[in-house]
């Protein structure tokens, strides 16, 4: 692959990402593009019920993008600096 090759695979790439990051409704391939799951992954999520999905024809799939951000940020862990700024909070405000 010569460096050319290499350029223009690099700007579709950017494209790609581009254009999935201004749609709001995300197709599976804009989900791979998104997130970078696995197309397997995100038919494995799907299965389950575990990511949230239309399927309006019964055949093809649709993702909000809002809702899959959502989900991707659910289950959150504070840092050990919030965590100490709640303990101060609390206890300042406990008195």
């Amino acid at each position: 692959m010569d460096a050319n090759e290499v350029i223009i695979e690099k700007l579709n790439k950017l494209e790609t990402l581009l254009v999935s990051s201004v749609k709001q409704i995300l197709t599976v391939e804009d989900l791979i593009n998104y997130t970078g799951f696995s197309r397997s992954y995100i038919y494995k999520l799907v299965h389950k019920s575990i990511i949230p999905y239309s399927k309006p024809n019964g055949k093809t799939l649709f993702f909000q993008k809002k809702e899959i951000d959502e989900w991707l940020l659910q289950n959150k862990s504070n840092s050990v600096f919030q965590i100490e700024q709640k303990a101060i909070e609390y206890t300042t405000y406990k008195k």
